[in-house]
């Protein structure tokens, strides 16, 4: 799809989930011929022209300042998520990236898998904006370990896994939640980097082998990531819920560390101590795997 498909669908369907009530405004009439907001309402709302906030929705957002942008997002009753994406989608049409291959990356420095490899006691990862997971400690490994089949691609991706192998949706038992969090981060990624061939070949392939991630994408919801909780069903400790936090790597754009923890004394504190004595005895030397290694 277009970046201009992409703001058209997007404006409208946040723009179909404000109702006049939640906006300030009266609802004249028993009936109204679209739900949510009027476009006229929003133009209203933004201080802009009708014309132009009809020109803006129809995908036209190259030219139109950081005010009336942030103007519309206030009106929509954008949150952070949709705000910064609507800004990414302005950027994107303004400068008509061309298409090009994924970002090549060299390998990750030393000294972030070290720091990765020092925090023995939670699961960690690194991903990119796609959700390739591009390095693991060992505990990570353990948690994943659905996803590192003997035949896994490399690098893993999780949402790939998740729609279409057969195992994702045992994996994540709340399934909803999950298909929603993976679909939003693509779509928030897509808005930054809606030139990216990798992207767009993975969500090409997600959109045309899963329904359900067709479904999902169609609503054009957006997120950030930062913290929160995360359940699994892993085969080897059973269901396991586990607080998250995301952090941006600084040095190297695009790139998340991830890392799970419990709080002491709870089951899901004994569970993650049970992984890491799985994870010892059945792989004791997976700092030194070379298909490990190669996942990095």
């Amino acid at each position: 799809m277009s970046t201009e498909s992409d703001i058209r669908e997007f404006l409208a369907s946040r723009r179909a989930k404000i109702t006049p009530q939640q906006a300030g405004l009266p609802a004249y009439g028993g009936n109204r011929r679209v739900p949510g907001l009027r476009r006229e309402e929003v133009a209203m709302l933004a201080g802009v022209s009708v014309d132009y906030y009809a020109r803006l929705e129809r995908g036209h957002l190259a030219g139109a300042s950081e005010e009336v942008l942030d103007a519309v997002a206030g009106a929509l009753r954008l949150d952070e998520a949709e705000r910064s994406h609507l800004h990414d989608l302005a950027r994107a049409v303004a400068r008509r990236p061309a298409r090009r291959p994924g970002r090549t990356r060299g390998p990750l420095p030393d000294s972030v898998l070290r720091v990765l490899d020092s925090m023995t006691d939670s699961p960690a990862f690194i991903r990119n904006g796609r959700l390739d997971i591009l390095a693991v400690n060992r505990l990570g490994r353990a948690l994943y370990a659905p996803l590192y089949t003997e035949d896994a691609p490399c690098p893993v991706n999780v949402a790939r896994f998740q729609f279409l192998d057969p195992h994702g949706r045992d994996f994540f038992p709340d399934w909803e939640q999950s298909v929603n969090t993976t679909v939003s981060l693509l779509r928030t990624e897509a808005g930054r980097a809606p030139g990216d061939s990798d992207l767009t070949g993975l969500i090409g392939e997600l959109v045309t082998r899963s329904e359900e991630f067709r479904t999902a994408w169609a609503k054009h919801n957006v997120r950030l990531h930062h913290t929160g909780r995360k359940s699994f069903r892993h085969p080897v400790v059973g269901e396991i819920t586990l607080d998250f936090d995301a952090m941006e790597l600084p040095a190297q754009p695009g790139l998340t560390l991830t890392a799970y923890s419990a709080a002491p004394h709870t089951p899901a504190h004994d569970a993650l101590q049970l992984l890491a004595a799985w994870a010892a005895t059945t792989d004791a030397s997976a700092t030194a795997d070379p298909d490990r290694a190669s996942n990095r």
